[in-house]
């Protein structure tokens, strides 16, 4: 009788364990994971172009293949940032996790001004006018790009834009925000801007429809006979036409002949990560400088916070003065012979580390500082496909609107480039790329990937710079690590707040000695969009500044 009991007592143990069990298993089978996105995502301007670049690749489309429908997109919807009249950068990473970068940026004509520097802008962040126009390379990176790493048809990329192009769709909010502004309105006034974006002198409003009928014709001609269309056909003859009736030097000896260039990345180590970028005369070397000087002094969740805070400010702003020094030597390597190597090297970043103190601030000799103009513009979009490759790529006209000059003829609006050597160039050289801040970036550990790039002309690195230590090192997540409030140095080391920054922090910088400006003359546009992937799950973010979404499956 003991036994039968013991045995069905036994018997009710063993059910009730397998109840249990069975119970878990399905809660962990149910139970829907954390992430809410295990495959792929774009983080572009806009959530109109960021679902543009989603779908293509829920249609088989490669990383790449999303960036560059998305950045056609973002040519319509902003175009005071990018445009087919522009430049761009590509940092690629395949599914085997080798990165190779794509640079058409602009470069200089063979006609160009001898005395063009000597009109720089000394009073305005802007440079309008014809004589600033760079021969325009974004057509020939989306080609050579494709033809690396495409997977779908190249006119299925310009078919989504094309359509907006033409039957039009609602103003962007944030575009009409700029249409508005004093600046912008006094900019495009008395141009063949004002035409498409006022009427009677007025903005047009966000109930009003947008359409670019002529774009539309231009980007179909591109997307059924190739990239060549813009460089050597009817496009390139209209283009060239409408420059010079405006006084502009680019010739179609100069769209004829120019080249892509295709490299390695520049590759640094930031503790667990690698850190993947392109090379001079973009801005990832001196984006890399201020995260490795930054990463020597061991951060974590905790220098961000209390009086440790105030000390990783100071200790940033310093950083990034001494970066500002460095900025003089981002020139491109196929016209100058400085090596810029240097700054990624150890014992260089150990002997900058070392100059920084705690507690003080330096005139500006003290950190080799030289004056350039500081800009703002371009667009971001980064990839990730579910094969685990990625796309980090940076795309401008310069400053907003570029040199103002639009081609009727093409309906496409051109750079203002060559305003990027003020500053920072004695002279300019035919087929020669201006220095940039542009740092499309890839981030690796074996934990994580990290796809991001910032636009907003030179604010790109500390806005870059402080999402990344944000993310990697002060334990935020992608979304706060963007959003957070940034502060910035200008080219002549004042320090400048972005508003709503912490007011007990800003005054802990006065203290120092920081030069901390009372007043933004201009506002600030910083953007950063991107994309972290840690085990399956995927955090996509666009950011707010810019009125962006993200879109991801």
């Amino acid at each position: 009788m003991a036994k039968s009991q013991s045995r069905r007592c036994c018997f009710c143990i063993l059910a009730l364990v397998c109840l249990v069990v069975i119970i878990c298993l399905c809660i962990i089978l149910t139970t829907k994971p954390k992430c809410a996105f295990t495959h792929g995502a774009v983080s572009a301007d806009s959530a109109r172009c960021s679902n543009i670049g989603r779908d293509m690749l829920l249609e088989g489309g490669s990383a790449v293949d999303a960036a560059i429908a998305a950045l056609l997109c973002t040519s319509l919807v902003n175009p005071q940032s990018m445009g087919l009249g522009g430049g761009a950068i590509f940092t690629i990473m395949d599914k085997t996790g080798k990165v190779k970068i794509i640079s058409s940026r602009e470069t200089v004509p063979k006609d160009v001004q001898a005395d063009l520097l000597n009109k720089c802008p000394k009073t305005t962040p802007l440079a309008p006018g014809s004589h600033w126009i760079g021969v325009p390379g974004e057509l020939r990176g989306y080609e050579r790009a494709h033809q690396l790493y495409g997977k779908l048809p190249w006119a299925k990329l310009f078919a989504p834009s094309i359509k907006l192009a033409r039957e039009g769709f609602p103003m962007p909010p944030y575009l009409a925000y700029f249409l508005q502004e004093k600046l912008i309105k006094m900019l495009i006034e008395g141009t063949e801007l004002s035409e498409l974006f006022y009427t009677d002198k007025t903005a047009r409003q966000l109930r009003d429809t947008l359409k670019f009928p002529q774009l539309a014709e231009t980007m179909e001609t591109i997307a059924t006979e190739g990239a060549d269309a813009f460089y050597t056909g009817k496009i390139a003859e209209d283009l060239i036409q409408d420059v010079q009736h405006r006084n502009g030097m680019l010739s179609l000896e100069d769209l004829r002949t120019f080249q892509v260039r295709v490299s390695d990345a520049w590759s640094v180590q930031l503790g667990e990560y690698k850190m993947h970028f392109p090379p001079p005369p973009a801005g990832g070397a001196i984006l890399s400088f201020i995260l490795k000087l930054m990463h020597g002094f061991g951060l974590s969740p905790a220098s961000n916070q209390g009086d440790q805070k105030t000390l990783t400010l100071h200790r940033f702003l310093e950083a990034v003065k001494f970066a500002n020094g460095q900025k003089h030597n981002l020139k491109d390597p196929k016209f100058d012979s400085t090596n810029m190597t240097y700054i990624t090297d150890e014992k260089f970043i150990k002997y900058i580390k070392a100059l920084i103190t705690d507690g003080s601030t330096h005139n500006a000799s003290y950190y080799n500082f030289t004056p350039s103009v500081d800009s703002v513009g371009t667009t971001h979009v980064s990839v990730m496909a579910a094969d685990g490759s990625a796309v980090s790529v940076t795309s401008t006209i310069n400053h907003m609107f570029g040199s103002t000059v639009y081609s009727p003829k093409t309906g496409i609006i051109l750079n203002n480039e060559l305003a990027d050597f003020c500053g920072r160039a004695d002279s300019v050289t035919p087929k020669e790329q201006p220095p940039s801040s542009m740092a499309p970036t890839i981030l690796q550990s074996q934990e994580k990937t990290l796809v991001i790039g910032g636009s907003g002309g030179s604010y790109i690195t500390t806005a870059m710079a402080l999402s990344i230590m944000n993310h990697l090192w002060f334990g935020m997540n992608l979304k706060k690590s963007i959003s957070e409030k940034i502060v910035f140095v200008s080219s002549s080391n004042d320090v400048l707040f972005e508003d709503g920054y912490i007011e007990s922090a800003i005054e802990a910088m006065k203290a120092i000695g920081h030069n901390v400006m009372e007043k933004n003359i201009y506002p600030f546009l910083n953007v950063v969009n991107g994309i972290s992937k840690e085990g399956q799950c995927i955090s996509a973010v666009s950011d707010v500044r810019k009125l962006g979404e993200s879109a991801a499956y």
